[in-house]
């Protein structure tokens, strides 16, 4: 089963995110901020990471741009969900290395759909 690590300071938008990717067969782990995630993946690298931009103490583009140095960092697929919808945020974390770009609110039809784009599923 692939794991996907929820990345989001809001417990709803996690619980929200995990509730939909168990039903697509996704074991979730959750952080609330860039450093829990940092920690989470130091501990066991994740195969997927839906990824909030805005975040107290470590925020997402932060978090994605020290991933990507990581050994292994490089092997997750990343889709940002955030609700910066602008062109140059949505630039600036694919350069980052994002994989894909989520807006809030989103539903299973979305997540479902970038997931495949990005091999998921």
């Amino acid at each position: 089963m692939k794991v996907c690590l929820v990345v989001d300071d809001s417990r709803v938008v996690r619980k929200v995110a995990r509730k939909i990717l168990e039903e697509l067969h996704f074991a979730c782990t959750e952080a609330e901020d860039g450093k829990q995630a940092m920690e989470a993946c130091a501990q066991k690298m994740p195969d997927a990471i839906l990824l909030d931009w805005n975040m107290p103490v470590m925020n997402g583009i932060e978090f994605l741009r020290r991933l990507r140095k990581m050994s292994g960092g490089d092997v997750p697929k990343v889709v940002f969900c955030t609700t910066e919808n602008d062109l140059a945020h949505i630039q600036e974390a694919l350069s980052a290395g994002a994989n894909e770009y989520i807006m809030k609110p989103f539903d299973s039809d979305i997540i479902q759909t970038k997931f495949q784009q990005v091999g998921l599923l």
